[in-house]
């Protein structure tokens, strides 16, 4: 039979590609007659670029940018199609994973380097660029990005704003007049699997910023900056903006790529599908596995193993998932159309120990799952 494995990361456990060999692994060593297809993937956050470059035979290029407080990062872009095209990811620059847990501030985590890496990307010609909005250590409303690229963010006495998202409560004037004309040339499609609204309590501080380090306090001070930003980027762009699904993406950083950079919003998950030809490389699978790190209810909404899911039951392929851990509740996950659901930790255990031992839970997962196959399909016995 021929096999499809198609996660995304599990997150400081298995990158999507690791993952994908790791499981092969444990299947193959109880059918080694079988076949796999490697379709590693994600839905705008971490491993965007990875995954999108492995599909595109395209190349990736580091740079060295300004990390999310002010640290220098090797920060990366992929490229493909003679540059024609590329790609970026706002956590290779401005990522949570760029910082120790006790190093998380969203006060004044600027999103900077992304900026610098799209000026990157200009540099090189480049007319199609996807950028993924995931994993962002930021709460500035893509402030620090905006700078990057030549806008003018100013206070009262016409001074530039410093980074961080508590700065824009001064925020008295935006001048768009010197942003890159370059930016105006190309195509741009924000790649997120969010789409939160920039304000309130479904907003960008509220739902975010308590896993970026935000207190209760300093939530109600981000989400007051960013609607003094919002509305002074209103009045200068002349629209609204504030209540657009997808503003609130990676520390409200959609709401200057969808307003001043006239970017088209997708669904992460579709893009990369799309762009990888995932329907026709499926299309003579007998079965497709996903997974990620933590399946519930959630990955439902947007995800990796959602948009798998999706493609794949129409196609009339059976769609296992695997995951670190998983929801009490399954049926909702039935109901959406998975064959079965598994965890793939052997015991009871910690988190810290769960992710270390990913691997070897993954290949045990897999090597179980692949003797249930025979027994359910080659004997015709369930």
């Amino acid at each position: 039979m021929k096999i499809a494995i198609a996660p995304d990361s599990f997150k400081e456990s298995m990158t999507a590609g690791e993952a994908c060999a790791t499981f092969a692994e444990g299947w193959l060593s109880q059918r080694s007659q079988d076949e796999f297809i490697f379709l590693p993937l994600a839905d705008g956050g971490e491993g965007t670029t990875v995954a999108i470059c492995n599909a595109v035979n395209g190349v990736i290029q580091h740079k060295k940018v300004r990390g999310p407080l002010d640290q220098e990062v090797n920060g990366f872009i992929g490229l493909w199609n003679n540059r024609h095209n590329a790609v970026i990811e706002i956590a290779a620059a401005s990522g949570l994973d760029l910082l120790k847990r006790d190093e998380r501030n969203p006060l004044l985590a600027t999103s900077y380097g992304t900026g610098e890496l799209i000026r990157y990307a200009l540099d090189q010609g480049i007319k199609e660029l996807v950028i993924g909005l995931g994993g962002s250590a930021t709460n500035d409303g893509g402030a620090g990005l905006l700078q990057a690229l030549g806008v003018q963010l100013l206070d009262k006495n016409d001074q530039q704003l410093p980074p961080g998202g508590i700065h824009l409560r001064d925020l008295a004037r935006i001048d768009l007049s010197t942003l890159d004309p370059r930016i105006h040339d190309i195509h741009i499609q924000v790649a997120s699997d969010v789409t939160n609204p920039l304000l309130g309590q479904n907003g960008a501080s509220a739902v975010f910023g308590p896993q970026k380090g935000a207190t209760p306090e300093q939530v109600v001070m981000l989400d007051q900056a960013l609607e003094r930003y919002v509305t002074v980027l209103e009045q200068t762009i002349g629209r609204q903006i504030r209540h657009l699904p997808g503003t609130g993406a990676a520390g409200g950083a959609g709401t200057a790529l969808l307003s001043v950079l006239n970017a088209e919003f997708k669904a992460g998950i579709d893009l990369i599908l799309d762009l990888m030809e995932f329907d026709r490389k499926i299309s003579d699978c007998d079965l497709v596995v996903t997974g990620e790190g933590s399946l519930d209810y959630q990955s439902l909404m947007g995800k990796t193993p959602q948009g798998v899911l999706r493609r794949a039951v129409a196609a009339n392929i059976p769609v296992i998932a695997v995951a670190g851990s998983i929801t009490n509740n399954l049926e909702p996950l039935y109901d959406a159309g998975f064959t079965a659901v598994f965890g793939i930790t052997q015991a009871v255990q910690t988190l810290e120990k769960a992710m270390q031992d990913g691997k070897t839970n993954m290949i045990n997962c897999a090597r179980n799952l692949a003797r249930w196959w025979t027994l359910a399909h080659d004997t015709g016995k369930s």
